[in-house]
């Protein structure tokens, strides 16, 4: 009776997030809030009104490995392998609480933000269609998106399992939308969110000094360093930034593993 309890309420504390084979779940870190109005305000599914990030924004591991969701703008485009999901997961719930629908035009995707829509184009015979992310997955290397069995079958992803495609991002539908207005989509947002992270990583009156840490950590973790010439109580400072950080909450987690001391978030 005690298992049959835990695995009932496992189940209901974890998602689906799915591929043909299995079902995944992921676990979000804790909510963090932020002290930016300027974010908190900002009309987007990224950000709750409290400028408190959405628990489907929050950077999640599945089998060991950290997955940041993605801020992106329409024109993005990413390319990959796509597979599909369906009867086995279909009523399910998906991860953002959407019960999952076969039938429906919409896609699991790794890191970007719910209500995504995107352009799949298959490859291999140039068949597109549109659909909405509203999970997450596929969590297989090298794939990139798990189509719903009505989008994978519209573009012949179906027949074969998986095929390479490529993703272009078309607009952001509002949270409480289930279904896809391509007017709305064009007169919407353009982007998800509208800032760029960096961490500083130094600070130096001598331009020398500056030059020395950007050339030392050009390329670092991923990440690119670069000068800004800014003034600071009538003082000339060249500061080192590192960019690439596609959310604050990717910028904070790389701050808690102490590769620079001192260091913080900057928001353009």
């Amino acid at each position: 009776m005690v298992i049959k309890t835990l695995l009932a309420l496992l189940i209901i504390l974890f998602g689906g997030c799915t591929t043909n084979s299995g079902s995944y779940s992921y676990q979000p870190k804790p909510s963090q809030k932020y002290p930016s109005e300027q974010l908190a305000m900002a009309p987007s599914n990224v950000y709750k009104k409290n400028g408190e990030l959405h628990a489907t924004m929050r950077p999640y591991t599945v089998f060991g490995k950290e997955y940041y969701p993605t801020v992106v703008r329409v024109g993005d485009s990413f390319s990959g392998r796509a597979s599909w999901y369906g009867p086995d997961f279909h009523g399910k719930s998906t991860s953002n609480g959407e019960a999952y629908d076969m039938y429906a035009m919409t896609a699991a995707h790794k890191t970007l933000p719910m209500n995504t829509v995107v352009r799949v184009t298959n490859s291999e015979n140039g068949a597109q269609t549109v659909v909405r992310i509203n999970d997450r997955g596929p969590f297989v290397e090298s794939r990139i998106i798990d189509l719903s069995y009505a989008a994978a079958e519209k573009i012949g992803v179906n027949k074969k399992g998986t095929a390479p495609v490529t993703l272009e991002v078309l607009g952001f539908e509002p949270t409480s939308a289930r279904t896809i207005d391509m007017g709305r989509l064009a007169k919407g947002p353009q982007q998800s969110v509208l800032n760029a992270f960096f961490v500083q990583i130094g600070s130096y009156e001598r331009f020398e000094g500056a030059m020395s840490t950007k050339q030392k950590y050009a390329s670092y973790n991923g990440y690119s360093a670069i000068i800004k010439d800014t003034e600071y109580n009538n003082k000339r400072l060249f500061r080192v930034w590192l960019g690439g950080f596609k959310s604050e909450a990717e910028a904070r987690d790389f701050i808690s593993r102490g590769y620079f001391e001192g260091s913080f978030i900057i928001r353009e």
